[in-house]
């Protein structure tokens, strides 16, 4: 210190501390000369005093004047040292640092003055502060103060220069200053380090690629500022990023690709786009390296394709095509169960065209691993199941084509129908908008003999009889009317003459039970009409009712359309099918003479030639056994059991046995009559409850007479097949 003060003259430190600038600035000019002339003597003994006493007492002063007057020292001090301030600089530059934290603003701009020059002096020998020297920049660069922002970017101008030049410059440890800033907010430290990685990446000998995983989610964090200037400045960083990508044999693609995953969510349109448009460039790039990554990748694209923006789904799309094309093997890290899982899950997207892709996948799996698929099969099952009731019908024909492929397999297809009745029984909705959709779509996809013989099966022990009747009924429609099931329909035209005809009547049989206008229905198909007959006049009054006449009516206008052309033809020839005529006259019997079911069956009836009948065929199909299947024609020839002329009756039921498949019918109807009686006697008991029991109501009273009054005697069956008049 004593050395200090016999070098400088008492009225320059006066000087040096005085509240006017001009003061200030010859002050230092004086000390300039005099570190000069130590330089010159070598004398840098007097040198490090004359630093320490401007440190000391005058940069950590108390006074805001004399900590200006240090930092005009301390730059004048290292002007003076010109080529030999290197050596000084571990005291010359850390008490500058201190100052840009200083309170007054007038002191942090002198700091930035003042570390301006020493920079200008010794250059390269600067970037051993460079760290710290980043750091105050960042800090000053969001300064309250404008005229210290203005300070701070011609230092950090002149710092950059000094950085591109330099061979000294550790980028491996900048990176990680630059990492922990890149998440700040302020808009001035974004602007600030947006500009530090563009410049950085502009000097040749930096690899800034090799680190862009560390601060690439910055940039994508910027590209959503409230600053036009700073997202245009983060996203021509990201465009020359992207550009050198593409001109780099080798890049970190893993690394990068979560990051993109991340950001393809952003809420911020500009940033899914940019996201989605790397994301993009990479599955055309990444090859290999982006096969563990490809489950992440498109759980971030299926969104996507829905996005509100359309630049954004059409990009998506060619980025799921392009990631679809590519034949990747479990081998090779290809994880099918995570592809699934993202395929699941997006199942559940609100949006349809996410949900579609979504069922693409599934299937371009299926058809490519499916072994490995099926091990996870039971992940995926359940969802694709409740996708059957999806709002959207092209969803459903996909999430069909699914199961379709899944049920190749024997356990599978019995468990695919199993889960679908499940689903018809809780769901009666998906029943009643899709059931004719799903079913029909799965007789075409898994060949309609082997699904309705499956569904048959299922149904005939169906314990809920309600169920069972009401899916019966849509399944006999879908027969009747489908074009998908017209061979099926041709198969049972000749039940009476075809093995396999008989063998899918009799299948389907056991579970049409549960609706007689099904089971007349089916015969009628089947071309069985003395059974149909005799399941027409076996029918009592319990089931003869509202449901009842409603699938009645259905019927008679079914029997009007061209399906059943070939029955309205053999009218024609009402001698040779008799039985038809019966049963339609049946049907004819049951219904209610006002309705418009009626007139139309009875102005069919009324077309019917009555030219090819006599006395005795009359006689016989109106009396005696029903299942007595062969009478007499002229010139000898015989009736079979659907009313045609054959001259060999042996194999005329084609092993049916009608007699037995009436009693089947009889036992299951039974059981329904049972069913709506204990359901009744239950909503009896329910609304009895809050009644006293001694106590008969005025109108039940009323009613219980009159029913006892107007009861009509009981029906009982003479012979089978018919009724007691």
């Amino acid at each position: 210190m004593a050395d200090a003060l016999s070098v400088i003259p008492a009225s320059v430190l006066r000087n040096l501390s005085d509240k006017l600038y001009e003061k200030r600035k010859n002050a230092a000019l004086e000390v300039e000369g005099i570190v000069k002339q130590l330089t010159t003597a070598g004398d840098h003994d007097k040198i490090t005093a004359v630093i320490n006493l401007l440190t000391t007492e005058f940069t950590y002063s108390p006074q805001a004047n004399h900590r200006k007057g240090g930092l005009i020292g301390l730059a004048a001090a290292t002007v003076g040292l010109t080529s030999e301030a290197a050596q000084h600089l571990e005291q010359i530059v850390p008490p500058v640092l201190n100052s840009f934290s200083d309170q007054d603003s007038r002191v942090r701009y002198y700091a930035c003055e003042a570390l301006y020059n020493i920079a200008k002096v010794v250059r390269g020998d600067f970037i051993i502060f460079f760290n710290q020297i980043f750091d105050a920049l960042c800090k000053l660069s969001a300064d309250s103060d404008a005229n210290v922002q203005s300070a701070a970017h011609l230092l950090d101008r002149l710092v950059k220069d000094i950085v591109t030049e330099s061979d000294q410059f550790s980028i491996e440890e900048f990176i990680p200053l630059l990492r922990e800033r890149m998440n700040v907010l302020n808009p001035y430290v974004r602007q600030f380090l947006v500009g530090w990685i563009t410049v950085l990446d502009s000097v040749p000998d930096i690899d800034m690629l090799g680190f862009l995983p560390d601060f690439l989610d910055g940039l994508f964090n910027m590209l959503s500022d409230s600053s036009h200037e700073i997202r245009q400045q983060a996203d021509s960083a990201l465009s020359e990023f992207l550009q050198e990508i593409k001109n780099s044999p080798s890049v970190d693609y893993g690394r990068m690709a979560e990051i993109l995953v991340q950001r393809a969510a952003s809420p911020d349109e500009f940033t899914r786009l940019t996201a989605i448009t790397w994301i993009n460039e990479f599955v055309k790039l990444g090859g290999d390296q982006l096969v563990p990554y490809y489950a992440d990748i498109l759980g971030a694209i299926l969104p996507c394709i829905s996005d509100k923006e359309e630049k954004i789904r059409v990009v998506a799309r060619e980025t799921n095509e392009e990631l679809r094309a590519i034949k990747a093997d479990p081998a090779e890290g290809f994880d099918v169960g995570a592809i699934l899982s993202i395929a699941r899950r997006q199942l559940s997207s609100e949006w349809e065209a996410t949900r579609i892709e979504a069922l693409h996948w599934i299937s371009n799996l299926l058809n490519r691993h499916r072994a490995k698929v099926l091990t996870f099969l039971n992940d995926i099952f359940d969802t694709l199941l409740e996708a059957l009731s999806d709002p959207s019908d092209q969803v459903v024909l996909l999430v069909l084509e699914v199961h379709a492929c899944i049920a190749q397999d024997p356990q599978h297809f019995r468990q695919l129908v199993v889960f679908l009745v499940h689903n018809f029984r809780v769901d009666n909705s998906l029943l009643e908008k899709r059931g004719a959709l799903i079913i029909r779509r799965l007789c075409v996809l898994l060949d309609a003999e082997r699904v309705y013989r499956e569904l048959s099966t299922i149904l005939e022990g169906e314990s809920d009889l309600d169920f069972a009747s009401i899916m019966v009924q849509a399944l006999n429609l879908i027969l009747l009317t489908s074009s998908e099931l017209s061979e099926l329909r041709d198969l049972l035209k000749h039940s009476l003459v075809n093995p396999s005809g008989k063998d899918l009547f009799v299948s389907l049989y056991a579970s049409w039970c549960h609706s007689p206008m099904a089971i007349i229905s089916l015969c009628l198909l089947a071309q069985t009409y003395q059974h149909a007959s005799t399941v027409v006049q076996s029918l009592v009054e319990e089931d003869i009712n509202v449901k009842f006449l409603v699938q009645l009516d259905k019927l008679i206008r079914l029997l009007e359309t061209p399906i059943f052309a070939y029955l309205r033809l053999q009218l024609l020839e009402p001698g040779r099918h008799v039985w038809l005529l019966k049963a339609l006259y049946g049907l004819l019997m049951l219904l209610p003479q006002q309705s418009a079911a009626f007139k139309i069956l009875r102005t069919r009836l009324k077309t019917v030639p009555l030219y090819s009948f006599n006395g005795e065929q009359l006689r016989r199909t109106s009396s005696g056994n029903p299942y007595q299947i062969l009478h007499h024609m002229p010139g000898g020839s015989q009736i079979t059991e659907d009313g045609d002329i054959n001259q060999d009756s042996k194999n005329s039921h084609n092993g049916i046995n009608f007699a037995s498949r009436l009693q089947q019918f009889e036992q299951m109807q039974q059981q329904h009559r049972q069913h709506v009686k204990v359901q009744a006697q239950s909503h009896r008991n329910s609304t009895s409850s809050s009644t006293p029991k001694d106590v008969q109501r005025p109108e039940e009273l009323s009613r219980t007479s009159s029913s006892d009054v107007n009861r009509p005697p009981s029906r009982s069956r003479r012979a089978t097949g018919q009724l007691q008049l």
